[in-house]
């Protein structure tokens, strides 16, 4: 399965890439699997997603819990928390 990843603000920032289409081995089915599998990436990666980060995630453009099922040819999306003021 190939998906769409998207990568916002200061996240972006840590792994220097904004988008990337990523196949996807047969075993991960959900957005917190996406997020696992490019945590083992290692490095920046595995800092920037590790699990006491905050870090949302959106599938298809809404913001989802990590036990999200993921389509074929679908967008994960993940972004640190905004606040405004």
């Amino acid at each position: 399965m190939k998906i769409t990843l998207r990568y916002f603000a200061a996240l972006r920032e840590a792994v220097s890439v904004g988008q990337e289409e990523l196949a996807l081995p047969e075993d991960v089915k959900t957005v917190g699997q996406v997020r696992e599998l490019l945590r083992a990436r290692g490095g920046v990666w595995a800092d920037a997603l590790a699990p006491e980060k905050a870090v949302r995630m959106a599938s298809n453009q809404v913001m989802c819990a990590a036990d999200t099922a993921i389509v074929e040819g679908g967008e994960v999306a993940f972004f640190p928390p905004v606040t405004g003021g």
